[in-house]
């Protein structure tokens, strides 16, 4: 199959195009898009591929699905587009952001710049239905996203994963903690942050030493 996205991706990704859930996913996707409304926009579903090529990549971050209300999602997890309000999760993300480093929090929530200095911003699903949170889950996008992240796995040294929530961490039980920096922490929803374990946990400064201590160039958050 003939998938449109990113050519490193592609390259690495091509045995799983050519794999019956992969078909099956894409009808799946199709239809939805036909007779429902349908987020990110079509042409954004690879957006976190294409603005980070397999090469650039040297940091992950993972979320669950994209946003299911009108205009948010743009295919890069906890993004959002220019001139819309920014998510809970996004602005605790945005604080946490502050406190480590002293980045003042944005104006716009839309984190293509954190993409194009090589971070690859992965939902386990990659589309949802307007208003459903969830409901294109276990369609097939989370054996993709797997097939992902067992590839910079298996194929890539030193790539720093931030796994943020149960979700997220239990996708990322996969990754080899010797060949790569694993950082964990609770999710950063509104409940989560409340009780503990996202503010604090300093995975912006941390990653950025980790980076420069093998030699890659610091993400600007």
């Amino acid at each position: 199959m003939d998938v449109a996205i990113e050519e490193s991706w592609k390259e690495k990704l091509h045995e799983e195009f050519d794999k019956p859930y992969f078909e099956e996913l894409i009808e799946f996707v199709k239809q939805e898009y036909k007779t429902q409304t349908v987020y990110p926009p079509g042409k954004l579903i690879f957006n976190a591929f294409d603005s980070c090529p397999f090469d650039a990549c040297k940091v992950v971050i993972l979320g669950q699905d994209p946003y299911h209300g009108p205009g948010q999602a743009n295919g890069l997890c906890f993004s959002v587009n220019d001139g819309i309000p920014k998510p809970p999760s996004l602005l605790n993300i945005f604080k946490e952001v502050h406190e480590d480093t002293g980045v003042p929090i944005p104006v716009s929530g839309n984190l293509q710049r954190w993409a194009d200095q090589g971070i690859l911003l992965l939902n386990s699903t990659l589309t949802v239905r307007a208003g459903e949170a969830g409901s294109h889950q276990k369609k097939g996008w989370e054996t993709f996203t797997d097939a992902v992240i067992q590839r910079i796995n298996d194929e890539k040294e030193n790539i720093v994963f931030l796994l943020w929530g149960k979700y997220a961490q239990d996708k990322g039980s996969i990754i080899d903690e010797s060949k790569h920096h694993v950082l964990k922490a609770k999710h950063p929803s509104p409940l989560a942050a409340k009780w503990g374990g996202w503010f604090g946990s300093k995975h912006f400064s941390q990653t950025n030493e980790y980076l420069t201590k093998v030699g890659k160039e610091k993400i600007e958050w």
